[in-house]
């Protein structure tokens, strides 16, 4: 059984609605995934762009995703904490939660959504930064989807 990450916004390799972006109201997009491997605990998603000019640039940080969900709606809110127990971290906008893609004009970049399900929680408080998040998984995962999406301006 693989794990896999999808969107109902945009499909693997295409490109990123405007909406979800800086260009456009910046919402989050909606993202929906299968059934995780038996003994998943937590989720964490990560999204970032590999292509920006300064090296890998961090548009969210979202872990403690509870066990039982599925899905995330589009839009959520940039909040430390959901009520859920869903805590986000800070993008390199230095602002918590998402930030969607804004590079500057030019070649398309690739935007990265990689969710990872875990075999425990990963005990770090609201505004971990992506390092600390991946520092906190290692040894934890028990596989990762990705789904990729592009963007140009």
């Amino acid at each position: 059984m693989s794990f896999e990450l999808k969107s109902g916004a945009f499909q693997a390799n295409q490109v990123i609605p405007r909406k979800h972006t800086c260009e456009g109201t910046d919402l989050s997009p909606a993202l929906e995934w299968s059934e995780p491997p038996s003994g998943t605990a937590a989720f964490a998603l990560i999204v970032d762009d590999p292509d920006a000019p300064v090296g890998t640039w961090v548009h969210w940080v979202i872990y403690e995703l509870p066990p039982e969900l599925r899905r995330l709606k589009e839009g959520i809110a940039a909040a430390e904490a959901l009520e859920d127990g869903t805590k986000q971290g800070v993008n390199d906008f230095r602002r918590v939660g998402y930030g969607g893609p804004c590079p500057p004009p030019g070649a398309p970049h690739r935007y990265f959504f990689k969710l990872y399900a875990l075999n425990q929680k990963l005990g770090l408080r609201s505004r971990a930064t992506k390092q600390q998040v991946v520092d906190a998984m290692k040894g934890h995962v028990l596989a990762e989807a990705q789904l990729v999406g592009v963007y140009k301006r």
